[in-house]
């Protein structure tokens, strides 16, 4: 009788079927000029004729650090009314302009800048970057808009004070910037209730100057035609000085603090770890970021793999490096089950002190870099994207080559720069620790880290607890 072999059942080596990385792909850097106007105005012209489009910004290194000690968020209200009306064009007549060029734009403002961002078909450059100079110079700030902008604020701003995440950063900012003007990340409801409409142009008249303005633009455009065109529409904009941010020194943190912000009936508990850090600027900034990518940085870190993937305590956790133009901090944070507060904590120092014990593997430390050098090809590949990193480069005055040399120095950092940076920028003994939940859940968990200070969902220390 004749037999048949039967075919091998055994579950293959999935591994060794994962296709090699191929090499790197070589990014090609479109033509860019950088020029400034007689007035002061700085332009950066990248030409990217893969499709008919045009896309900017203009910037003005100004934003709510400016007035936070006196009027917080005022630049802020300030940017969402400068787009509603100019000496020509009423809010209706701008939306009709845009809607006819098929372009968008966007106004807002954060801690360092403010901005005015635009899109559109190529063909309307002119046009458009004729209206963003008229908002730029020509605002009107319409009463009935301003109102309707402070009630939308207002309102924003109770939904935010039920919110646990947003709670946990206005509490870590507190913490780390004390007096300083980034410790501010938000108005309160009075603040806003006494804005004054012609304090939105003071502050308009005194930031929004050329010599204070950075214009990036990247479209399907010849460079020295749209240095033309920027020149005749922006070029009779008067210069004028702006004045600095306040700068005040930080608040020195020794030793663990647990802040524990009281959220009445919260079903989960929003955790936050935090430490002063470093700028863009500082040398350590690559390998800083690269550590932090290990750490809880990327989706496949030590972090995650921890708390979200083995544990299951939280769905996303994550860790992240803050660089603000005149100081940095880092940040960890996950929202959790209110009884695996103690736990989620441990794990997270846990992996901290790893970091900052052991040097990272080869293959581990392969995948980061990997990781890191895709990502940022990925970002170059629209023009929003292409002018958001070179907008970054130029508002933080960053070296010119930062962006051209940006992945070789990422794989250039060892495994011992990486431990160096985890030792001095992930400050495990000194970190801050907010919890933002209900007291009764999670009192008695906060005590194991160190001293409790508490406060209620306004901000406010509760007397008697410390």
């Amino acid at each position: 009788m004749a037999t048949t072999t039967k075919p091998d059942l055994e579950t293959p080596d999935t591994d060794s079927m994962v296709p090699a990385l191929g090499p790197e792909s070589a990014v090609i850097w479109p033509p860019r000029s950088r020029h400034q106007l007689a007035n002061g105005l700085e332009l950066v012209l990248v030409e990217s004729h893969t499709i008919p489009k045009f896309t900017g910004s203009l910037y003005f290194r100004s934003g709510n650090a400016v007035t936070a000690l006196q009027a917080p968020g005022l630049a802020e209200i300030t940017a969402a009314v400068v787009r509603t009306g100019t000496a020509r064009r009423t809010s209706r007549q701008i939306e009709e302009d845009l809607r006819r060029m098929g372009a968008d734009l966007g106004t807002g403002a954060g801690a360092d800048n403010s901005s005015i961002s635009f899109s559109g078909l190529a063909e309307y450059a002119s046009e458009l970057l004729t209206l963003v100079a008229e908002l730029a110079q020509q605002a009107s700030f319409p009463v009935e808009e301003f109102e309707r902008e402070r009630r939308q604020m207002i309102e924003g701003l109770r939904i935010e004070r039920t919110t646990p995440s947003f709670l946990a950063s206005e509490r870590m900012r507190r913490i780390l910037f004390g007096a300083h003007p980034y410790a501010t990340i938000a108005p309160r409801e009075a603040q806003v209730e006494a804005y004054r409409h012609e304090q939105l142009a003071e502050f308009y008249r005194a930031q929004y100057r050329p010599g204070n303005a950075l214009l990036v633009a990247v479209g399907d455009f010849s460079s020295p035609a749209m240095r033309g065109e920027i020149e005749r529409i922006f070029g009779s904009w008067t210069p004028g000085e702006t004045p600095e941010p306040p700068n005040p020194q930080l608040p020195t943190l020794r030793g663990r603090h647990v802040h524990l912000v009281h959220l009445p009936e919260s079903v989960q508990t929003q955790v936050v770890l935090g430490n002063h850090s470093i700028t863009r600027k500082h040398p350590d900034w690559l390998r800083l970021g690269l550590a932090n990518s290990l750490y809880g940085g990327a989706f496949n870190s030590r972090l995650v793999m921890n708390i979200r993937e083995a544990k299951g305590y939280t769905y996303s956790p994550r860790s992240s490096v803050h660089g603000l133009r005149l100081h940095g901090y880092f940040s960890v944070h996950a929202a959790v089950r209110n009884e695996v507060v103690a736990a989620t904590l441990t794990e997270m120092f846990y992996e901290m002190d790893r970091m900052r014990a052991l040097p990272v593997g080869a293959e581990e430390l392969s995948d980061a870099r990997n990781y890191l050098s895709g990502v940022f090809s990925l970002g170059l590949a629209t023009q929003d994207g292409l002018a958001g990193q070179l907008s970054n480069v130029y508002l933080e005055r960053l070296p010119e080559n930062y962006l051209e040399t940006y992945r070789d120095r990422i794989r250039a950092i060892t495994a011992e720069e990486v431990l160096a940076a985890a030792r001095a920028y992930f400050d495990s003994a000194n970190a801050q620790i907010v919890i933002v939940g209900d007291r009764r859940q999670v009192a008695d968990q906060a005590a194991l880290f160190g001293d409790v200070t508490e406060y209620d969902a306004q901000g406010v220390q509760v007397q008697g607890a410390q």
